[in-house]
């Protein structure tokens, strides 16, 4: 059978065994796993219901933080769309507050069209802001019928996730999303123009290694911004790295810091 094929080298290490010295609070948090605690704020239950729009026809029942919470909550518990509406009416229910729940036919329609804004809560205080990038690979839920009919492979498609995050209160405080052929330095002023805090340390990889970079950041947050980015990838490191491993293809390949270190080979131009 196909998934038998790779059975013999499945599970070559063996699990990790960790042995329990704090029985106390080992117990307490399995006790807080089952402990949910939910509620509704004086803003939300205020904003539950959209303001009239002004226009002809059937007005809306529940704006969007209400198909927010609701879509929210069931992400969380991981429900199906009439479960999340059973589970909200429950709970307001509960709380005793007299609110139109969302039909699940009404989540499903404005789900795709919801705008999440992200909410900015006020530091009070200078931040550090760690900047970096990750890609996230598109599929087209055609992936198992490619292996499975063997249909020729389409070209991958990819997007670049770039963050901005707030290290001391774990806050995402800028993102966007480009194509695979935007650099992080080209998404820079993108992230840079949605940071409302006072930033005093900027934290980057080798990627934002630069003049204009720091001339932009500095020119954000001001010239007493503290900038700590590692020196990027040179040209001449990148050949060297090149040459290494065209000359030695079955040993480990080199990274950047072996590179540096074995810098004293000759290289011929």
């Amino acid at each position: 059978m196909p998934f038998k094929h790779n059975a013999s080298r499945r599970d070559k290490f063996a699990k990790a065994k960790y042995g329990v010295t704090n029985w106390a609070g080992y117990n307490e948090s399995l006790r807080q796993r089952g402990d949910v605690t939910i509620w509704l704020s004086e803003d939300a239950m205020a904003r539950w219901s959209p303001p009239p729009a002004g226009k002809r026809g059937a007005q809306r029942r529940s704006s969007d933080l209400a198909i927010e919470a609701c879509l929210t909550l069931r992400v969380v518990f991981g429900l199906a769309l009439r479960q999340t509406q059973g589970f909200v009416r429950s709970l307001l229910r509960l709380m005793r507050i007299d609110l139109p729940v969302p039909d699940f036919s009404t989540l499903c329609r404005r789900a795709p069209s919801l705008t999440i804004k992200p909410v900015r809560r006020p530091m009070g205080r200078p931040i550090t802001l760690i900047v970096d990038s990750t890609s996230l690979r598109i599929h087209i839920g055609r992936d198992w019928m490619s292996e499975k009919h063997g249909l020729p492979k389409s070209r991958k498609t990819w997007r670049k996730l770039h963050i901005g995050l707030d290290p001391e209160s774990g806050h995402i405080v800028t993102s966007t999303l480009t194509t695979e052929h935007v650099s992080d330095p080209g998404a820079l002023p993108e992230l840079l123009a949605q940071v409302a805090e006072v930033v005093c340390r900027f934290l980057g990889d080798g990627a934002y290694d630069g003049a204009p970079p720091a001339a932009m950041i500095r020119d954000v947050f001001g010239p007493d911004v503290e900038l700590v980015i590692p020196p990027g990838l040179r040209p001449f490191e990148a050949e060297l790295i090149h040459r290494i491993n065209s000359l030695s293809p079955l040993t480990h390949q080199v990274t950047p810091s072996r590179a540096i270190a074995r810098s004293e080979m000759p290289i011929s131009r």
